[in-house]
């Protein structure tokens, strides 16, 4: 992949793709972070793709204006937890914690939106550790590995091996709607597909999860908007 610059007042990024499937020039604004794809064939130079994206500046600013607005996390803001926003602060702490409903990270670090992911990807582990062997014991089913990574398409997956992935942005949601995701990936140890069977299998573990898939329909996405890198 390559990376065009558009001039202009504020100038855009562009990630350039070339395909040899493409026979016509695209451009795409992800819904999640805002990125802009220009693909094209490969035959196609780059004068031509700068030129082609140059004149759908218009339209790219009008789309980028109604993009969501993203939420830094830092000294001083806030950043979800367990479904309520906390206010960031620094303090003489070694790792970050959170105290009287306050995230404290230590002093040191440059970088607190880090050490705010470091937090949370910590407790992630345990409580979506803590959750799958619960529903794991429940059905009679040993699971594999179990990892975290900040994905974008799906909160959960299981492998045909048994192995559990999630998105540790999941800490951000309220408890209920993390336990319910655990719920869901567990009981594909037992149904790999999205049959009744499977959803009969939910409700055993899990009653009632339509509520928290509903959240994560509605609200879902708003976690995502949390950027922890500078």
């Amino acid at each position: 992949m390559g990376r065009l610059v558009l001039a202009g007042n504020p100038p855009i990024d562009v990630v350039l793709r070339r395909s040899a499937a493409a026979k016509r020039m695209s451009l795409r604004i992800s819904g999640l972070d805002g990125r802009v794809t220009l693909t094209v064939p490969r035959r196609v130079s780059d004068r031509e793709a700068r030129s082609f994206a140059q004149g759908k500046r218009a339209w790219l600013e009008d789309h980028l204006r109604a993009q969501p607005v993203f939420r830094p996390v830092g000294i001083g803001e806030t950043v979800a937890f367990e479904g309520s926003e906390v206010a960031v602060r620094s303090a003489p702490v070694r790792a970050a914690r959170l105290e009287d409903g306050v995230l404290l990270v230590p002093e040191r670090y440059e970088n607190a939106g880090r050490q705010v992911m470091a937090f949370l990807k910590r407790q992630a582990d345990l409580r979506l550790r803590a959750a799958c062997d619960d529903y794991a014991e429940r059905i009679g089913r040993p699971y594999g590995r179990l990892t975290l990574r900040d994905t974008r398409s799906r909160w959960g997956s299981c492998s045909s091996r048994g192995d559990l992935m999630f998105s540790w942005r999941l800490m951000m949601a309220p408890a209920d709607v993390l336990d319910y995701v655990a719920a869901h990936e567990v009981a594909h140890l037992v149904h790999m597909d999205h049959s009744a069977r499977f959803w009969a299998a939910v409700e055993a573990i899990y009653p009632g999860f339509q509520v928290q898939r509903g959240w994560l329909r509605t609200h879902g996405e708003a976690l995502h908007l949390y950027r922890f890198e500078d």
